[in-house]
C-alpha cells in the first residue's frame, strides 16, 4: 500500500466512539466529518466535529446504509472514512465500497472482514494456523438432525452460534437434545433478524470459562504486535460488564503464550488495523473463539496499561504507514479496569432506564478517564446501545486500582436515569473480584449483590431536584 496522508475523515457512527475519533483527528491535524439521524441532533459528537450532516429522520435506517454513507464521504471530500465499533464495522460491504471509491477504510481489507466475520471460516484459518479452537463442527449447520448428531459427538453441554454473530447475540447453550430442540429454531431467528443470515454452526461449551482477549495491531507491511491482554470475564448473558488489562488471574507464561497466539493468529490472516482476538481460558486449556475486525469498546485500558494510541495507529497504518512500535518497544505498566456505566436498572432485570439527564458531575483525579458523549440535559435515545459513559481506571498495583474504581464511582455523579454504576461498585469490592479467582460465572453465582442500597445523601437528593428543575425550565 503506497503512503497517502489523510486530511479528511468521515466517521460512520455516533456517540462516544464517534468523539473518540473526533479527539484523535484534532491531535492529527485530520478534519472531522460526523453523520447523525434526527434523536442524535444535539450530541456531543455532533458539536464537536468540523462538520456534520444529518441521515434523516430513521434513528437506525441512516447509521445502517453503506452506500448512502460511503457517497457521502465522497460527496463532502473525504478521503478516509472510520467506522469506530458496532453498526457497520465489521460489514465487509463498508470496506469494499471504500475500496472502490478510493476512500482509505480505517480497519483491515473487506476480504479479512468476511473471512473472520464467518465463524466457521476463521475457525478453518485459525486450525490451519496452529491455533487451538474449540471443538465443533466445521462448517455451518445444515438442520436441528445434524445439529444433533454434532453434539451427541463433541457431548452436552454445547454453544449453538450465528456463523456472522458478534455482541453476545445469536447465541444459546443447550444442555440436553431436547434444549437444542427447542433453542435450534430460536438462535436460527435471531441470527436472520440481527445479521441477516440463517447460518449457524455448534460448539462445545466450555463451563464458566475465563474470557481473555488479546489487542493486536498490524499493518500493510506485514508488522504484527500484540498490546497484552484484557479480561473480559466479568459478564452477564454474554454482555461485558467490567474488563481489565492485564489480566490479574494468569502467568506470565500464560501471557506470553497468548500474546504469540494472537500475533500468529493475525499474522496468518495478513491482518492490518487494530484488531482483537479472543480466547476462552479453561484450567491450562486455551482456545480460540473469535477476532474482532474493529476496534473494541474496552481499547481504553489498553491504551491506559500500554501508552499507545490505539486509534492513531489505525489511522496511520488507513495512510500506509508502518507500525509505530515493534514489540520489544511495547511494554505494560500497572492496571487498568473499565466499567460501562449503562442506561439500566440493575434491580428491574437490567431494564432499560433511556430519558434526560438532569445532573452529570464527571469524576476525577488521578489515573480516572472518561469516555463519554453525554452532558447535563442531555436525553439519551432509546433506540441504541444502553451504554452512557465508560469510566476508566488505573494505577500501579490491584490493590490501588480497585481502590480508585470503588472512589471513581462515587465520585461521579449521574441523575436523572438509572444506571448500573452502584452495582459495578459491589462487584468490585466484593472478595471473590479483589482476590481474583473469578470467571464468566461471577455476575450468576453472586445474586446477593443486586441486593444493594441506593439511598442518597439528602443534600445529593436536593441537588439532583435542584438540576431538574433547571434542566426542565431552561435555566
Amino acid at each position: 500500500m503506497s503512503k497517502r496522508q489523510i486530511k479528511k475523515l468521515l466517521i460512520a457512527n455516533r456517540g462516544e466512539i464517534a468523539l473518540r475519533i473526533v479527539r484523535a483527528c484534532a491531535e492529527m491535524d485530520i478534519r472531522s466529518v460526523a453523520i447523525y439521524t434526527e434523536p442524535d441532533r444535539y450530541g456531543l459528537f455532533v458539536k464537536r466535529a468540523d462538520e456534520a450532516y444529518s441521515l434523516g429522520e430513521e434513528p437506525l435506517e441512516g447509521y445502517l446504509h453503506s452506500a448512502r454513507i460511503v457517497n457521502l464521504a465522497v460527496e463532502t471530500g473525504c478521503d478516509a472514512l472510520h467506522p469506530g465499533y458496532g453498526f457497520l464495522s465489521e460489514n465487509p460491504e463498508l470496506a469494499r465500497l471504500c475500496e472502490e471509491k478510493g476512500i482509505a477504510y480505517v480497519g483491515p481489507s473487506s476480504a479479512v472482514i468476511q473471512r473472520m466475520g464467518d465463524k466457521t471460516a476463521a475457525r478453518k484459518a485459525m486450525t490451519a494456523a496452529g491455533v487451538p479452537v474449540t471443538p465443533g463442527t466445521e462448517d455451518n449447520l445444515a438442520d436441528v438432525a445434524e445439529a444433533l448428531v454434532e453434539a451427541a459427538r463433541v457431548g452436552y453441554p454445547v454453544m449453538i452460534k450465528a456463523t456472522s454473530g458478534g455482541g453476545g447475540r445469536g447465541i444459546r447453550r443447550c444442555d440436553s437434545e431436547e434444549e437444542l430442540k427447542s433453542q435450534y429454531p430460536r438462535v436460527i431467528s435471531e441470527a436472520t433478524k440481527a445479521f441477516g443470515s440463517a447460518e449457524v454452526f455448534l460448539e462445545k461449551c466450555i463451563i464458566n470459562p475465563k474470557h481473555i482477549e488479546v489487542q493486536v495491531l498490524g499493518d500493510s507491511h506485514g508488522n504484527v504486535v500484540h498490546l497484552y491482554e484484557r479480561d473480559c470475564s466479568i459478564q452477564r448473558r454474554n454482555q461485558k460488564l467490567i474488563e481489565i488489562a492485564p489480566s490479574p488471574q494468569i502467568s506470565e507464561e500464560q501471557r506470553q503464550y497468548l500474546g504469540q497466539l494472537a500475533v500468529t493468529a493475525a499474522s496468518s490472516v495478513g491482518y492490518a488495523s487494530a484488531g482483537t482476538v479472543e480466547f476462552l481460558l479453561s484450567g491450562e486449556d486455551i482456545y480460540f473463539m473469535e477476532m474482532n475486525t474493529r476496534i473494541q469498546v474496552e481499547h481504553t485500558i489498553t491504551e491506559q496499561i500500554t501508552g499507545v494510541d490505539i486509534v492513531r495507529e489505525q489511522i496511520r497504518v488507513a495512510e500506509g504507514r508502518e507500525l509505530s512500535y515493534r514489540q520489544e518497544d511495547i511494554s505494560y505498566r500497572g492496571y487498568a479496569i473499565q466499567m460501562r456505566i449503562n442506561a439500566e436498572d440493575p434491580k428491574n432485570d437490567f431494564l432499560p432506564s433511556f430519558g434526560r439527564i438532569t445532573h452529570y458531575y464527571a469524576p476525577g483525579g488521578p489515573g480516572v478517564r472518561v469516555d463519554t458523549a453525554i452532558y447535563t440535559g442531555y436525553e439519551i435515545p432509546p433506540y441504541y446501545d444502553s451504554m452512557c459513559l465508560k469510566l476508566i481506571v488505573w494505577a500501579l498495583t490491584w490493590e490501588e486500582v480497585t481502590a480508585r474504581a470503588e472512589r471513581a464511582i462515587d465520585d461521579m455523579r449521574l441523575h436523572g436515569i438509572k444506571t448500573t454504576a452502584a452495582y459495578y461498585k459491589q462487584i468490585i469490592s466484593h472478595e471473590d473480584f479483589q482476590q481474583p479467582g473469578f470467571d464468566t460465572s461471577f455476575v450468576v453465582d453472586h445474586p446477593e449483590l443486586l441486593n444493594y442500597s441506593d439511598k442518597r445523601h439528602p443534600s445529593e437528593v436536593a441537588l439532583a431536584l435542584a438540576a431538574a428543575v433547571a434542566a426542565y425550565s431552561g435555566w
